[in-house]
C-alpha cells in the first residue's frame, strides 16, 4: 500500500515560515517526480512547486517563486516544502503528490500524479 502523509501545516502570521514534510511508505520514491498543490476554498487546486527524482530540476509557481524552497531527501523518502514570507493568500490545504512513470520530467496538473495524501492545512493570518 503506497501512502504519502504530509505534516508541518498550522496557523501562522503573515511573515511567519512553516516547513511541510511529506513522508513517503509502502515503496521508495526515490526514482518518482513529486509535487506540491494547494486548494484554498472555492478554488480550483494549483500546483505550487515540483521536483525530478534527482532534484536536477524543479519549478515554482509564480506566487511563490523566491518564498517557497522544494527540496528531496531520497535517503529518507520524505521531500519538504520550506515556506516563508507568508501572506494570507498562502492559505489553503496543501497535498503532497507524486508520479513514477515519467520520473525526469515535472507535472503542471494534478491529473498527472498518481499518488497523493491527505493533505495539510496552512492558515496564514495578516
Amino acid at each position: 500500500q503506497v501512502q504519502l502523509v504530509e505534516s508541518g501545516g498550522g496557523l501562522v502570521q503573515a511573515g511567519g515560515s512553516l516547513r511541510l514534510s511529506c513522508a513517503a511508505s509502502g515503496r521508495t520514491f526515490s526514482n518518482y517526480a513529486m509535487a506540491w498543490f494547494r486548494q484554498a476554498p472555492g478554488k480550483a487546486r494549483e500546483l505550487v512547486a515540483a521536483i525530478t527524482w534527482n532534484g536536477g530540476n524543479t519549478y515554482y509557481a509564480n506566487a511563490v517563486k523566491s518564498r517557497f524552497t522544494i527540496s528531496r531527501d531520497n535517503a529518507k523518502n520524505t521531500k519538504y516544502l520550506q515556506m516563508n514570507s507568508l501572506k494570507p493568500e498562502d492559505t489553503a490545504v496543501y497535498y503532497c503528490a507524486a508520479e513514477p512513470r515519467t520520473p525526469d520530467a515535472i507535472g503542471m496538473v494534478s491529473p498527472y500524479y498518481i499518488y497523493w495524501g491527505q493533505g495539510t492545512q496552512v492558515t496564514v493570518s495578516s
